[in-house]
């Protein structure tokens, strides 16, 4: 009998280490922009790198763009804007070790910021 309460706590000290590593929220998801230096059409040039800080992939992200009119040709498969909104990599995962990166061209700098995304832990 001494051997199922060892075999119990192990098992509870592994699920706590598997799920505690796949802890991933929006917050995760960093947007930093830096100044080019250029300037497009009178407009300051920002370049944007989209960051995963989580070990886990994060697809369909949706960034608030409400107001947001560059004046800057953006691949939309990069950024893809609509209305108010606007999907990230074309809804593909991010991951971790590889951020999104764009340009813009707007003054002032626009404040991207995430709304949602599907976190996939595996």
């Amino acid at each position: 009998m001494p051997i199922f309460p060892k075999l119990l706590a192990a098992l509870l000290v592994l699920s706590l280490i598997s799920t505690g590593n796949c802890q991933c929220f929006l917050n995760n998801i960093k947007i930093s922009q830096s100044m080019t230096g250029f300037q497009i059409h009178g407009m300051t040039e920002w370049k944007v790198t989209i960051t995963n800080n989580c070990i886990c992939s994060q697809s369909d992200l949706k960034l608030d763009c409400k107001g947001f009119a560059t004046t800057l040709s953006i691949d939309p498969s990069i950024l893809a804007i609509s209305d108010s909104e606007c999907l990230v990599n074309n809804g593909q995962p991010i991951f971790n070790s590889r951020p999104i990166t764009f340009k813009y061209a707007q003054s002032p700098k626009f404040n991207f910021k995430p709304l949602s995304s599907q976190i996939s832990c595996s």
